[in-house]
């Protein structure tokens, strides 16, 4: 295993287990620091938008942001994640239409080779045209991944192509781009929903 890939093993095995062993830590309980405050994660990047326009991480400043890194191609995972992570924001925005008004919905590609930046768009606006799709060189793309801890590589061959191998994170970032929470994708859209509420103001 990679370093990127055991550090993000270990964040995510620390931050369950603070929740499982002690329900009034700060990382768990209501109104207390979010989970990933202080955590080095996110920066910088620069990436392409369905139109082929330039993108930067900067360009959402003041803005909440879901950050979820998959690909087009992923038989299951990522349209498994990235399906209820939608139906969970959708939920959110039902219910907190303002609120969800200051919140960017990302899906960043981990491979660029296949996923040119059309494919990414269409890719995401079948899930919400609020969730925006980026690509961009294989430089961009792993610059954007390293600021998120992502760990991504070429998995198994399989008729008419391969599948990626790639963490399963949907990051909660501030308005500052610093780090929130990471949204429970395996719960559930209604918890996804729970938890945006929680955080986003």
């Amino acid at each position: 295993m990679s370093n990127p890939a055991r550090r993000i093993t270990r964040l995510f095995a620390a931050l369950t287990m603070a929740c499982m062993l002690s329900p009034l830590l700060s990382a768990c309980g209501p109104g207390e620091p979010p989970p990933l405050g202080g955590t080095r994660i996110g920066g910088p990047f620069t990436l392409v938008d369905k139109a082929g326009r330039t993108v930067r991480w900067d360009d959402f400043k003041g803005k909440w942001r879901i950050v979820y890194f998959g690909y087009t191609y992923c038989p299951d995972a990522c349209p498994t994640d990235v399906g209820v992570m939608m139906r969970g924001f959708d939920k959110f925005a039902s219910a907190h239409a303002a609120r969800a008004n200051g919140v960017q919905p990302l899906f960043i590609t981990i491979d660029p080779a296949r996923d040119t930046p059309a494919r990414v768009g269409e890719f995401a606006a079948a899930f919400s045209p609020r969730l925006l799709g980026l690509s961009g060189s294989a430089a961009q793309v792993d610059q954007a991944a390293k600021a998120f801890l992502v760990y991504y590589g070429r998995g198994k061959d399989v008729p008419g192509g391969y599948e990626m191998d790639h963490s399963r994170i949907a990051y909660l970032m501030d308005r500052a781009g610093q780090p929130v929470a990471m949204l429970p994708v395996d719960r559930g859209p209604d918890v996804v929903a729970a938890e945006l509420a929680k955080w986003v103001k």
